[in-house]
């Protein structure tokens, strides 16, 4: 049975529209590696960088129940388990088969996954059964030329494909893949990294195009430059804003992101307990992958 936005917005810090709902989450560092190479992306296993892609290291899912009993203990207001990252949820099972074992012992918790949608409409059958309540997807451009700019290779089928080919497969099984998974009452969130020089002219464009596919919001991120991408621009206030006005045309836009890692626990912007959990120290630093 699927959520109720209204119920998501109180329960869910990734979907409160306005301010934050005090609710916490629990990130699960379950999924080792990814299938494509975004330009942006910088992922990595350190305690020093907040932020997505980074983890102090991976879990097994048999571990990740163990995490989770843990962390509803010390903080009963985790209401969200979540795994995005440090790589991606569908390039491995590992993701998938730890939701079926957190939806056996603790039913009443959100699942929530993220990913970067290469797998998603091969998928989807498999998100729905495991019982994934809300999915955000990381959708970055629409248009092959743009895309290509900020995704360099995907891999697909056992190969390596680089430029255009590589951004048409990615934008068709991302966009098909949130078709299904929205049809069958899975909330879609979608992720977009807001590179100015690239797609800051094509953000209404991917609103419109994924709200026509089944997405009901929309987070737009700003580009923390860095790896191949580390010449551009950081987006100014002006063009954030802007950016999510353009959106809000065709979908509702989430205003608050934290830009968290892939083991971070506890309220967004509010208590962390990810030191207690996974027995590491945290220090801050100001990188950013996407998530």
């Amino acid at each position: 049975m699927s959520i109720a936005l209204e119920e998501l917005q109180k329960r869910h810090p990734c979907f409160a529209l306005g301010e934050k709902n005090n609710a916490g989450r629990i990130h699960l560092p379950i999924s080792p590696g990814c299938n494509i190479g975004c330009r942006f992306c910088k992922r990595d296993f350190n305690d020093t960088e907040d932020r997505p892609g980074v983890a102090s290291g991976v879990l097994k899912p048999e571990e990740a129940v163990d995490t989770v009993r843990r962390a509803v203990e010390l903080m009963p207001a985790i209401q969200v388990v979540g795994v995005a990252g440090p790589g991606d949820c569908l390039a491995t099972d590992a993701a998938l088969e730890t939701f079926r074992l957190i939806g056996k012992e603790f039913p009443d918790l959100i699942k929530c996954m993220s990913t970067n949608g290469l797998m998603l409409n091969e998928k989807a059958d498999e998100v729905i059964e495991a019982g994934i309540d809300t999915l955000t997807v990381t959708v970055n451009a629409v248009d092959p030329d743009i895309q290509k700019q900020i995704n360099e290779f995907i891999i697909w089928k056992g190969k390596k494909i680089e430029g255009r080919e590589a951004a048409e497969i990615l934008i068709h099984n991302q966009l098909e893949g949130i078709k299904k998974v929205a049809a069958a009452g899975v909330t879609v969130k979608i992720n977009t990294v807001l590179v100015p020089e690239i797609n800051g002219d094509h953000i209404a464009t991917v609103a419109k195009t994924v709200a026509e596919r089944g997405a009901t919001i929309y987070n737009i991120i700003p580009l923390i430059p860095q790896h191949q991408l580390k010449e551009c621009k950081e987006p100014t206030c002006e063009e954030l804003y802007a950016a999510r006005k353009a959106a809000e045309e065709y979908i509702s836009v989430f205003r608050h992101c934290q830009r968290c890692r892939a083991d971070a626990v506890g309220i967004p912007g509010g208590r962390d307990i990810s030191k207690q959990i996974y027995l590491r120290e945290l220090h801050l630093s100001d990188t950013f992958s996407h998530g």
